[in-house]
């Protein structure tokens, strides 16, 4: 019965974490296309060149 538990306590235990990479993945990919976005988007300065669209 014990070796039952732990195999899927196992079994559990990569499912979720199996879904929270998952979930990073989309995260990383929300993140990457906002960036792209603000660095198409960014305004010039007075110079007439292009400034940073961070603050950073």
């Amino acid at each position: 019965m014990v070796p039952l538990l732990l195999v899927l306590l196992l079994a559990l235990i990569l499912f979720g974490a199996g879904f929270a990479v998952k979930v990073l993945w989309w995260v990383a990919i929300a993140v990457l296309v906002i960036w792209l976005l603000g660095f198409v988007m960014r305004s010039t300065n007075e110079g007439g060149g292009r400034g940073r669209w961070y603050r950073w």
